[in-house]
């Protein structure tokens, strides 16, 4: 990890994952160093994805239909949501609206 280019892995995962990652940098630089607690861009993107609807993490894990206590998991990178889950992240964070039509459904 000490050789990475930490600008070049940072675009190629944002590219991946179709948006910017404002922490990405950051947490790549951390794990780079080994300090600190590592930030994985799957965090980075459920904290984004909620943080752009502006729900709390109750409101949002149920228009998600989540439990909360597995938001939380995600959130602070003890477990990493499954596929169908960052997809849906994924579009929420572009279109932060859709959780009002997750909310009518």
């Amino acid at each position: 990890m000490k050789k990475i280019d930490i600008e070049k892995a940072a675009k190629a995962i944002e590219l991946d994952a179709g948006m910017p990652l404002p922490d990405l940098r950051q947490a790549l630089e951390e794990a780079k160093a080994s300090v600190g607690r590592v930030t994985t861009p799957e965090q980075i993107l459920v904290r984004q994805a909620r943080s752009r609807t502006g729900l709390s993490q109750q409101a949002f894990a149920e228009r998600i239909a989540t439990p909360v206590a597995t938001l939380r998991d995600w959130e602070q990178g003890r477990f990493t949501p499954p596929g169908g889950v960052l997809c849906l992240l994924r579009l929420i964070s572009k279109h932060p609206e859709l959780t009002q039509e997750l909310a009518a459904a």
